[in-house]
């Protein structure tokens, strides 16, 4: 069941949500050091990350799904946030450069839908990020973030069903190493433990990041 828009926007909010976004939007940018021009979506929850493209991609644009609601976004300037049928997006074959997915596929309850049209919205070289959380990862176990909602996912399962919607995986990463509790201490160090995390424990991360190139062959078994 997807969590409601208002809930999202408020833990993005608290001090623990700050710290969150940055951790990600770092290693978002790692993978998506520059998307000059490209046409830039965000599926889900995806508007504390995509404000990072602002002024660089050449179309930028928020679908949030009916089962979670949407919010005005940006703050300011022409809106760029729709509500959409997740299993029907409003977008032409073929037209999406980049597509980032937070608080999507979790949240989902036909997942299969889902990445059949992510795989039709984008260019036959166009790129899919999508950030899910671990089933290993503690963040799953509490619902006191929204990565404790929905469904986690293994590396594995991922896998299976990008695979499954012909798209092809080309880069994993992992990241939130941190405990999801809003200590003072942790967000003061969430910097070095989400480096000793990345080296030490991968495995245990709170969320996996997974990079996937639309394929137009199938895989034959």
């Amino acid at each position: 069941m997807q969590m409601d828009v208002k809930d999202l926007r408020e833990f993005y909010d608290s001090p623990l949500g700050v710290t969150v976004r940055r951790l990600l939007r770092q290693r978002i940018r790692q993978r998506w050091t520059r998307v000059q021009g490209e046409v830039v979506i965000g599926l889900g929850y995806a508007v504390p990350y995509l404000s990072s493209f602002r002024g660089e991609a050449g179309v930028l644009g928020a679908l949030m799904p009916a089962g979670q609601g949407v919010l005005s976004w940006p703050p300011e300037g022409p809106r760029q946030a729709v509500l959409v049928d997740e299993a029907a997006l409003p977008l032409p074959d073929s037209s999406v450069d980049r597509l980032l997915m937070v608080h999507s596929l979790e949240m989902s309850e036909q997942v299969r839908p889902l990445l059949r049209e992510v795989w039709r919205v984008l260019k036959p070289e166009g790129r899919l990020l999508l950030i899910a959380p671990n089933r290993r990862g503690p963040w799953a176990r509490f619902d006191t973030t929204p990565f404790g909602h929905g469904r986690p996912f293994s590396r594995g399962q991922l896998q299976n069903v990008l695979v499954d919607a012909m798209l092809g995986p080309i880069g994993w990463t992992t990241a939130l190493s941190m405990p999801p509790l809003d200590w003072r201490l942790a967000r003061r160090y969430a910097d070095p433990i989400e480096r000793m995390g990345s080296r030490l424990w991968p495995a245990f991360a709170g969320v996996n990041l997974v990079e996937a190139r639309k394929e137009l062959v199938a895989p034959v078994a």
